[in-house]
């Protein structure tokens, strides 16, 4: 759809200016007056740059066709020359912060769920340095954020930013358990 979408607008501009240089029928022409001389010279000028933009027009779409011009307009969509098998790398500059805050998504594990004293919840996590963290909606960690903490089904959610050509979205939802599901099953 977008491909052909300069075409129509081509055409539009071809109709559009095919109007403006259509023969004028005497009948049709008003009776001279002082003023209609300027106004025919502008009509004029204006009938001479409708018929250069035309020309330009179908310039440009000769070109495209015979294939002397090439143009591309990503539009928000990944690049297609770039490999789908080639692994992502994250985009950060500098050196990752300590901390909480410098973990990946994937270097955390749950250990518990707690609710504070105002009634919200905060995620117990352990890093990868075997320290212990508190974590509330809205934190940021290296690659992503909390984006949701479940009690009751004892799990928090991130959402992690991901640069994959193979996705639609740039991020993924990871969904932490307290319990992983293979030990939930074994448990019933």
């Amino acid at each position: 759809m977008r491909r052909h979408w300069g075409w129509w607008t081509a055409v539009a501009a071809l109709i559009l200016a095919v109007g403006f240089t259509a023969p004028v029928r005497a009948e049709d022409k008003p009776k001279p007056s002082p003023s209609a001389a300027d106004a025919g010279k502008a009509q004029a000028e204006a009938q001479q740059k409708g018929q250069q933009t035309v020309e330009t027009i179908l310039r440009q779409q000769e070109d495209l066709l015979s294939g002397r011009q090439f143009s591309y307009d990503p539009g928000g969509r990944r690049d297609p020359f770039r490999s789908l098998f080639e692994e992502a790398a994250i985009r950060r500059k500098g050196p990752r912060p300590r901390g909480v805050a410098g973990m990946l998504v994937v270097e955390l594990d749950l250990t518990g769920i707690v609710r504070d004293t105002n009634g919200g919840n905060i995620a117990v996590v352990m890093g990868s340095d075997s320290k212990g963290y508190f974590l509330h909606v809205g934190d940021e960690v290296y690659d992503g954020g909390v984006i949701a903490i479940d009690p009751a089904a004892g799990t928090v959610t991130f959402r992690q930013q991901v640069d994959d050509p193979r996705l639609i979205k740039p991020y993924r939802d990871v969904v932490k358990r307290l319990v992983p599901q293979g030990e939930e099953k074994a448990n019933e």
